[in-house]
């Protein structure tokens, strides 16, 4: 290229151009070599080359032309001395900023690297604190329990046994009565009742005239502890009825079942009539009531009743369920997610700065080498510490803000005609 130039100069004047550009006719062939000694070589190894030096390359070309081109200015610069000396030290920026380069993929690579390795470990500490919950959760909740349950509070075990039995018991009685529920709507509708609609629906009433059954017998044991003859009355005939109502559609039942044997045993001489079969029933249905009363329904029917009505229960002037706690359920975990933002911003901002603050840094310290042929000094400080650093000098934006005074005092871009220093002449 040097030699088209050349000759589209005069034959007379060639060899004084020639001359004159000597110091520039070497760039153009060295940089050809530079950017050319990697054809033929893998894509991959091309493509990682270019990356590590590609840019310092581009940043020592740009400095080559700029001390070569101000070779041509020496003879006619005032201040020498203090332009050599802004060569030098751009040239010193400039070996700085592509060990900074080199060294910023380092600190890259070693945060993707950190990244990687805190995700796995994430998830293996995810992972090991799931199976240690789902080993150590049947544990704490007895430890809990067992701490808990004897401080004054809702009886949350005899609730739940409660609750147990009643669906235990309707279960019974809904195979016990299933039959004759079929032919006795049978014998009405005309057709046999499908059992999968029957059953749960037998199921929950049941299951709801038991735990009434069990409501009963609080209200009327509050009602004789209070001496409340109405109540007393009222409640012992609705318990009448139930057991009547359980007694012969569900106790006897029972007592059925077993008359065949009480035949047996006695030889045919004991037969179970109407009054025996009833009062048998019922002596079954006092005995597992009573008993699953002063186990359990005593302690777990005023909480379910509770519940129920949503009101607290109190067992001898002691509230058994507190009051509610104000507590502010979103304020935490929106301030929990105002940290993570707040993380991933701050890491995300780091990131950036890696990837971007070497990069610019070459391009600052080519441009530097520009900004010293024309004004003597550089426009940049080197090396920037931080993107904040970056963003913030503009030695532009200084000039037109404070006009004169800052070029005065040294500061800012200068002209080439404003007075330099002689250091050396």
């Amino acid at each position: 290229m040097s030699q088209a130039l050349t000759d589209l100069v005069p034959a007379e004047w060639r060899s004084t151009v020639t001359m004159l550009a000597t110091p520039l006719r070497w760039i153009p062939e060295w940089t050809s070599v530079v950017l050319n000694s990697m054809n033929g070589q893998h894509p991959a190894v091309i493509a990682l080359v270019a990356l590590a030096l590609l840019m310092p390359v581009l940043l020592l070309v740009a400095g080559m032309w700029s001390t070569m081109i101000s070779i041509y200015t020496l003879p006619f610069r005032s201040g020498r001395g203090a332009f050599v000396t802004a060569l030098l030290m751009a040239w010193w920026d400039a070996g700085r900023c592509i060990w900074l380069y080199w060294t910023g993929f380092a600190r890259l690579m070693m945060a993707l690297a950190g990244w990687a390795l805190g995700g796995v470990k994430f998830v293996l500490l995810t992972i090991r604190n799931a199976v240690l919950g789902l080993v150590r959760s049947p544990l704490a909740m007895l430890d809990w329990t067992s701490r808990r349950y004897f401080q004054p509070g809702v009886p949350w075990i005899a609730f739940l046994v409660l609750v147990l039995w009643s669906a235990v018991e309707a279960t019974v009685f809904t195979f016990t009565l299933q039959p004759t529920l079929n032919e006795v709507f049978g014998g009405l509708t005309g057709y046999e009742p499908n059992p999968r609609v029957m059953a749960p629906l037998l199921f929950v009433f049941l299951f709801m005239l038991i735990a009434g059954s069990f409501a009963c017998v609080q209200v009327l044991t509050e009602a004789v502890k209070h001496k409340r003859v109405g109540e007393i009355v009222q409640m012992a005939l609705v318990e009448s009825a139930v057991m009547f109502f359980e007694v012969i559609f569900l106790y006897r039942e029972l007592i059925d079942a077993v008359t065949p044997w009480i035949a047996q045993q006695s030889g045919g001489e004991v037969r179970l009539g109407l009054v025996s079969t009833l009062l048998l029933a019922s002596f079954g249905w006092v005995g597992v009531r009573g008993m699953s009363w002063f186990l359990f329904g005593r302690f777990g029917t005023p909480a379910l009743l509770a519940i129920l009505s949503r009101q607290t229960i109190s067992q001898e002037g002691v509230s058994a369920v507190p009051a509610p706690v104000t507590n502010d359920m979103w304020r935490a975990p929106v301030d929990a997610l105002k940290k993570e933002v707040a993380w991933f911003e701050k890491e995300g901002k780091h990131l950036f700065e890696l990837l971007t603050l070497p990069t610019l840094q070459l391009l600052a310290a080519a441009l530097n080498f520009a900004v010293v042929v024309v004004q003597s000094h550089p426009a940049f400080a080197l090396p920037f510490k931080s993107m904040d650093d970056l963003l913030v000098s503009n030695p532009f934006a200084s000039m037109h803000r404070t006009g004169k005074s800052e070029r005065k005092s040294g500061v800012g871009l200068h002209t080439p005609r404003d007075p330099m220093p002689r250091v050396a002449s």
